[in-house]
């Protein structure tokens, strides 16, 4: 804090600045920054809100802060601040947890529709100007396993469910009479969890466990008329497994919003694969999405002004806040 017991506040920005910090600024020095700049704004300075949530420049600036007792990350997942000397640290990591749920269930709820009802087709008959009837598929009865049990993976097993389909999901520990998934499996038996499923989607945070955890293996394990859908991080998934099951028709298709370099490289054999649908991991930003972020951010702020108890703290040895924080 300064002399005067105002806390200092870094921010990184990235292309744009937060809105609507006008209630934080009024309570702290902030001291807004690129990537470039990080090191010298974060020495002496209480908080970091990493509004560029994407960035991994953190690592590279951690020996300034000097000072550090709050990280604060706007998003869900914190993969890009999950480095060792952060993890020792006593700093507390709080995320985003919340602002995302019921965007991306619609978005994949969107794309289970769009597979079942084959819109991507008619919509390149339609620019030929191609009269094609064919006959598409219900999803009322349709099976999805949803892999990572968080508020995320909940709000899409809700959605789905609700749209008719057979709903299970997939998390660290199996059990049975989970209110949104009915039966959870574990994920170390990847392989039994997908096999019957029409839809997989995968939501899971990226950790050590959960990093290529889709790959060869585990797409021969699915129905060769399943589709996955990604929308959780690019790294879940080794890409050229992902790949080769497509081409060899091991799986139907695939819906992905997340790849693990983005912006995915033009020349990458996805982009022209018919059974892909491709989208540039914006599943859960709808409009407003932005003043949310900084409306969770600016509540613990206040919180932690007032010693009370920060909402959404990570468990920096899991990656992910547990569940019932």
């Amino acid at each position: 804090m300064t002399e005067t017991g105002t806390p200092v506040l870094a921010v990184l920005t990235g292309d744009t600045p937060p809105p609507d910090m006008t209630a934080v600024e009024q309570q702290a020095e902030v001291r807004y920054t690129d990537a470039a700049g990080l090191a010298d704004a974060v020495r002496g300075a209480d908080v970091l809100f990493m509004y560029d949530f994407l960035s991994t420049v953190l690592p590279s600036a951690w020996h300034a802060a000097d000072r550090l007792q709050w990280l604060h990350i706007a998003a869900a997942g914190v993969d890009p601040v999950m480095f060792p000397e952060l993890q020792a640290s006593d700093v507390v990591l709080t995320n985003a947890r919340g602002v995302f749920d019921d965007s991306i269930a619609e978005y994949v709820l969107g794309q289970v529709l769009s597979f079942a009802k084959d819109m991507p087709r008619s919509l390149r008959l339609q620019d030929a100007r191609t009269w094609r009837h064919r006959e598409t598929e219900r999803i009322g009865g349709a099976s999805a396993v949803v892999v990572g049990t968080g508020p995320i993976g909940r709000a899409i097993a809700r959605l789905l469910r609700a749209a008719g389909l057979q709903v299970s999901g997939a998390g660290r520990r199996a059990r049975s009479g989970d209110p949104d998934f009915g039966t959870v499996h574990a994920t170390d038996r990847l392989a039994e969890c997908v096999a019957d499923a029409d839809y997989v989607v995968a939501v899971a945070p990226l950790t050590e466990q959960t990093k290529n955890m889709f790959d060869a293996a585990a797409f021969a394990a699915m129905k060769p008329s399943a589709r996955f859908i990604n929308v959780g991080r690019g790294e879940l998934v080794a890409t050229d497994d992902l790949v080769a099951a497509l081409r060899s028709e091991t799986i139907a298709g695939a819906a992905l919003d997340v790849f693990d370099t983005e912006p995915l490289p033009a020349d990458h054999p996805l982009w022209t694969m018919e059974n892909v649908l491709i989208s540039p991991h914006m599943s859960g930003d709808v409009v407003g999405w932005r003043r949310e972020l900084v409306g969770v951010f600016t509540d613990n702020f206040q919180r932690w002004r007032t010693g009370d108890e920060l909402r959404n703290v990570v468990d920096k040895q899991l990656g992910y806040v547990p569940s019932g924080s």
